[in-house]
């Protein structure tokens, strides 16, 4: 389904998802045209489903990223799932496999804030806290 050069169109994206056709095109060897083209196609097929925006939380403010693991009390997984929207700290959220219901990823300004969000948490269930130190992908980079 999908050729090389699609790959790398994806890869050069995974890169810089605002790049310009032409400077895709530059790097691959193509076209703009059919840059936008195969765009416009892993596009359709749903293989592209957006771009997003990728924002430094510390300079927004938040000082500690946390992943906390849920382990939700018996018939609160539609309450909890149903009440996301009410916790703006939540930037990631996942049902998962294991001892735990929940998996999340959480920005938060700073250790009293990370107190008051558990707390919150507590009225679903069980909270196990992971204080993020930093990222390994993105200091490799």
């Amino acid at each position: 389904m999908l050729d090389n050069i699609d790959h790398k169109i994806i890869n050069r994206l995974k890169d810089n998802s605002r790049a310009s056709y032409v400077e895709i095109g530059r790097h691959i060897g193509l076209s703009p045209s059919s840059v936008r083209e195969r765009i416009q196609k892993l596009e359709d097929l749903g293989i592209i489903k957006g771009y997003r925006l990728e924002l430094d939380t510390k300079k927004l403010g938040f000082g500690i990223e946390v992943l906390i693991m849920l382990k939700l009390f018996s018939g609160n997984l539609n309450v909890f799932c149903e009440e996301l929207d009410k916790f703006p700290e939540i930037t990631e959220a996942h049902r998962v496999t294991g001892s735990h219901n929940i998996s999340m990823k959480v920005i938060l300004v700073d250790q009293l804030h990370l107190q008051q969000f558990i707390d919150k948490l507590l009225r679903y269930g069980d909270p196990t806290t992971y204080l993020i130190l930093s990222n390994l992908i993105e200091e490799k980079q």
